[in-house]
């Protein structure tokens, strides 16, 4: 956390200038909501195909008048180069988190969700180098791992995708590898885990699993457990993203890197089930249903673990909020907004 005070510190002393796509999405959102709070200027860029402008709305409340001020928004897709490059128009640091997530939605749609990840991941790293940014940080997925076995999941050691979606987050990372070699582009890529907290959206087909079982719980309906529960995952919560992305905004290594994003554990979705149930509890929501077992998704790993020593080391990456903590902190805004 030490690095990270130091980070915040030095931003309010050299205030900057910051490109945060997918301004309007749940990682974004909050992304935009700790520049403000660190009194930086701000451009938000986002389509609305998965943000909401409750979102903004939000992060408005929570800041101030004064601090939103700072705050530009652009609404465009990040598949058009015109928008791509008029965005980081006189930005320092950009924070790419424009994506179409989820496996089941790349199942469902490979080919938006190629034009999405990849296509309009190569129009903003263009943009960014043409205009010469001195830090381009990228949303990276834990998917790229695939099917390699081994845990906890080391940045260097990747088996083959099992979802078109992990296949378009791999191309970011080659075409970011490429980047660096080819002209000298430095950026870094984020491999995020089970990303959870505040405004993540429990609605849609492919809604997250916390925020889509607090909402079934909060609402007295059934949960539905994918398999046998015993299927684990190491989630992060929210604020241990920010952190990490603005470590990496602001390092100074002298090449492309990929960092695992995570907390370093594991639990099962069993275990999370309880997790939900007993804090919902403790704000007054008591939910006495059992859960519904189903199939196993396609797509899914069984298991997923993160080693974040890579980050750690490199970046003084130092999570500060175990999961348990985390869903905690979350279930006040869900009860209160879902």
């Amino acid at each position: 956390m030490e690095r990270y005070q130091q980070v915040i510190e030095q931003l309010k002393q050299q205030p900057q200038v910051w490109l945060v796509t997918g301004a309007a999405g749940f990682i974004g959102s909050n992304l935009v909501e700790a520049l403000l709070k660190a009194d930086q200027q701000v451009v938000g860029l986002d389509n609305f195909a998965t943000g909401h402008q409750r979102n903004l709305d939000e992060v408005k409340a929570l800041v101030g008048e004064k601090r939103w001020q700072k705050f530009r928004f652009i609404e465009g897709d990040i598949r058009n180069k015109e928008t791509c490059a008029s965005a980081v128009k006189g930005v320092d640091r950009v924070l790419h988190q424009a994506a179409l997530g989820s496996v089941p939605r790349s199942l469902n749609d490979p080919v938006t969700s190629n034009e999405v990840n990849i296509s309009g991941f190569l129009n903003m790293l263009c943009a960014a180098k043409d205009e010469g940014v001195k830090a381009f940080v990228y949303a990276a997925s834990s998917s790229t791992y695939g099917d390699h076995p081994a845990l906890p999941k080391v940045e260097e050691n990747i088996g083959k995708p099992l979802s078109p979606y992990a296949v378009t987050k791999y191309v970011n990372e080659l075409y970011a590898d490429v980047f660096d070699r080819a002209y000298q582009f430095k950026s870094t890529g984020l491999r995020y885990f089970n990303v959870f907290g505040r405004r993540q959206d429990p609605d849609g087909a492919y809604a997250a699993v916390i925020p889509k079982w607090t909402a079934a719980m909060n609402h007295g309906e059934e949960v539905f457990i994918n398999g046998d529960g015993e299927t684990s995952r190491d989630f992060c919560y929210i604020d241990n993203v920010v952190q990490m992305n603005l470590l990496a905004a602001m390092t100074t290594l002298d090449k492309s890197e990929v960092f695992n994003v995570a907390l370093g554990d594991r639990t099962t979705l069993n275990q999370l089930f309880q997790a939900i149930k007993e804090a919902l509890a403790e704000q007054g929501v008591s939910y006495d249903k059992q859960p519904v077992y189903r199939d196993f998704r396609p797509g899914d790993v069984r298991h997923s673990q993160a080693d974040i020593s890579k980050g750690q080391s490199l970046l003084g990456y130092d999570p500060q909020f175990r999961i348990f903590e985390g869903i905690s902190l979350t279930m006040p805004w869900y009860v209160l907004n879902v």
